[in-house]
């Protein structure tokens, strides 16, 4: 029994794909080989950014590539990296303050409160609630809201205001860590441990091993 066809258009250039298959997947059947924005394929790396126009429709959508569909007709370019602008700092002189953050990423204070980043978010995150905490120096919420963020960029690529919140995202994160989360004591004794030398004889043993004990060994563990 034959698939039923349909039509999508890579870079501008047309191929037949059997209906029902992820961008990703039509992509691969067109012999496309993925050199870069592959990674997870389920939607956790963010890799595989994509902007695309349906027919007869002139909105300008983006998503991830490993998630939607494939549909007739449509139009399509990978946009694995987009282009934001980062700002450079060093963790250890940065504050969990809303001037810091106003400092380093100024456009912060442009939103408009449009729910764009929202509408095409492709994790569904309260991405304007984001940005709205951060505005208030709230880099708890932030570190809170964001925490499922999957740096894709596509909230960038929509935002008028030209925020790159992802990466208010990040900074509001690391800083949570280093300054605002309750501090793990156990992970503070297991870096004790690791670094007194405690595990160096087991990852030796490991090191021995052939690779297809070692596959033996991951196939078998013990998962909580």
């Amino acid at each position: 029994m034959s698939h039923k066809m349909i039509t999508i258009y890579i870079m501008g250039k047309p191929y037949e794909v059997p209906d029902g298959l992820t961008v990703m997947k039509a992509m691969e059947f067109t012999g496309y080989k993925f050199v870069r924005g592959c990674g997870c394929r389920g939607g956790f790396c963010g890799a595989c950014g994509t902007v695309y126009r349906l027919p007869g429709d002139y909105k300008l959508k983006v998503g991830l590539a490993c998630q939607m569909v494939a549909e007739d007709g449509m139009y399509l370019t990978m946009i694995p990296f987009y282009p934001a602008n980062k700002a450079l700092y060093d963790i250890e002189k940065v504050k969990p303050t809303l001037s810091e953050l106003v400092k380093l990423y100024p456009e912060l204070s442009r939103c408009l409160g449009c729910r764009t980043c929202d509408k095409v978010c492709p994790q569904n995150l309260k991405v304007m609630d984001t940005m709205a905490a951060a505005m208030r120096g709230d880099i708890a919420k932030v570190a809170n809201l964001s925490f499922d963020c999957i740096m894709c960029g596509l909230c960038a690529s929509r935002c008028p205001a030209e925020i790159v919140q992802y990466y208010v995202s990040i900074i509001s994160r690391r800083l949570y860590g280093k300054y605002i989360a309750p501090k793990s004591s156990h992970l503070v004794n297991r870096v004790e441990e690791i670094n007194s030398g405690k595990y160096d004889a087991e990852l030796q043993k490991l090191k021995e091993k052939e690779i297809n004990d070692i596959k033996s060994l991951y196939n078998s563990r013990v998962i909580e």
